[in-house]
């Protein structure tokens, strides 16, 4: 099997919604509560700082994406991400193989900091975050209702780049 990460497109957005459903419908790891349509999920494509896809033999897998952390304008070099992978596909590297691209891309257009919520319990993703250098920074108790219970949101963070020199504008 070939697994390659690569530029998402318009095109993509059905094999990317395809691969949230069954999270937004069956699991609390999102607080969406519909799933959404291929022409939202091309739109959320299109409004991203970055969004890849991983594919095996030409077939998108998973993907990862960068959107705004916050809208003022201190927060510009910062940004938020997610990785969602098909459901037979979990720990097998493809998380590891997104966010590594995704993260270099990201420091590449100036990008300094990456920011991911994670709804608790989710051990397969906090174990991911945190092999990909996410420090724990605090947790949102009670903050979502989802599927008869009150969730927590644990928020992490990790460096893309320098802090040292004053920083150009992201891309």
């Amino acid at each position: 099997m070939t697994s390659s990460v690569r530029a998402a497109t318009e095109a993509d957005a059905a094999a990317c919604a395809a691969i949230y459903a069954p999270y937004v419908t069956d699991t609390a790891i999102t607080f969406e509560l519909e799933p959404p349509s291929t022409a939202q999920m091309a739109e959320r494509i299109a409004a991203a700082h970055a969004w890849l896809v991983l594919e095996d033999d030409g077939v998108v897998v998973g993907y990862a994406y960068a959107g705004p952390y916050k809208e003022r304008a201190a927060y510009r070099w910062s940004c938020e991400v997610s990785v969602y992978l098909d459901g037979g596909r979990r720990r097998r590297g493809g998380g590891r193989a997104l966010y590594e691209a995704l993260f270099a891309r990201l420091a590449e257009r100036g990008f300094r900091t990456a920011v991911a919520g994670m709804t608790l319990p989710n051990e397969p993703s906090v174990g991911l975050h945190t092999a990909m250098g996410f420090e724990p920074i605090g947790t949102y108790r009670r903050i979502g209702f989802k599927h008869g219970r009150w969730r927590d949101v644990l928020w992490a963070q990790r460096a893309l780049g320098s802090y040292d020199e004053e920083p150009v504008e992201p891309a």
